[in-house]
């Protein structure tokens, strides 16, 4: 099998030459696409520097789901992997990949593809990830991880790429459109991916309002305006206020924050639930994809090819 790895990056040079370095390592016989969006720190100079890269689009949208479909454009493997630039892949990532891409599903699924654990680099050690899977209306979703994971190109293909409406949840939203159309997303511990970060834990102020539209609009897009769609969206808004309100007690925030939070959860929800309708009405394939990968040709701006 040809393998394509499309790595999307963002103002992040000095991560990235860290990942295509690992790449290089651990999967030399890979395809490599580097999507670069609009970096101001010598992102471009640096990926035409190297000789590892085969092909570096350039995009002019701050969107992880256009640099997605923009790799998936230029890829010619038949089978796509997307790793994140913040990450490193690991000793046995790409047989772990081949592996579990070529395996047969026992449940009667097709196999659209593999994905793994994150290990993440701590002070006090290294943390890990467990595979995430629940079953949503009859649907066995797998989630993954959209900074590590390959597709079978006709299962990528299969439910038109990434949905370019949202900025966050991408991955989410296609584990959802994945299980609609039963391809199974397998899960592989040797699969495994590395991030090293800072002592803070990385931690970054949330987005409530579009994290809260985000999943407002991918439940109801796949789902409908059902009872166990409202007690989702629901119940996430309660387990986040209640562990703000913890915040507040514990004077890590301020009253009027977790108000402000509560108003941005409250009008993102509403805002995602309604544009989520309105793509389920605009595209009533299982796909569910208004907004992929084949509905434009004009995400490059420049494109550096170096394959023969």
């Amino acid at each position: 099998m040809d393998v394509s790895v499309v790595v999307p990056t963002l103002n992040g040079r000095e991560q990235l030459g860290a990942c295509l370095d690992a790449l290089a390592a651990n999967a030399p016989a890979a395809e490599v696409v580097v999507v670069n969006g609009p970096s101001a720190d010598g992102t471009s100079g640096m990926v035409r520097d190297r000789d590892d890269v085969d092909v570096l689009v350039e995009i002019d949208e701050r969107n992880i789901n256009v640099a997605r479909n923009a790799g998936l454009d230029r890829a010619s493997g038949d089978v796509i992997a997307f790793v994140d630039y913040s990450l490193a892949v690991e000793d046995g990532w790409f047989t772990a990949l081949r592996e579990g891409i070529a395996a047969v599903p026992t449940d009667g699924d097709h196999r659209g593809g593999v994905t793994g654990p994150t290990h993440r680099q701590l002070r006090a050690g290294v943390t890990t990830e467990n595979e995430e899977v629940r079953e949503i209306r009859g649907r066995e979703v797998r989630y993954f991880n959209g900074g590590n994971v390959a597709f079978r190109r006709e299962a990528i293909e299969g439910i038109d790429g990434f949905d370019e409406y949202l900025r966050t949840g991408g991955a989410r939203d296609a584990a959802h459109r994945l299980a609609g159309l039963d391809y199974e997303v397998a899960w592989r511990s040797g699969m495994c991916v590395r991030r090293e970060i800072e002592a803070d834990g990385g931690r970054k102020e949330r987005d409530w309002r579009w994290r809260y539209r985000s999943l407002a609009y991918r439940l109801v897009k796949n789902y409908g305006f059902r009872p166990g769609v409202v007690y989702r969206l629901l119940r996430h808004a309660g387990t986040d206020a209640v562990e703000g309100l913890r915040g507040v007690a514990s004077g890590d925030r301020s009253p009027s924050s977790w108000l402000a939070s509560g108003r941005d959860v409250v009008r993102g929800g509403f805002r995602g639930a309604a544009e989520g309708f309105l793509a389920r009405l605009r595209d009533r394939d299982p796909r569910r994809n208004p907004s992929g990968w084949s509905r434009r040709t004009d995400r490059a701006v420049t494109v550096d090819d170096r394959r023969g």
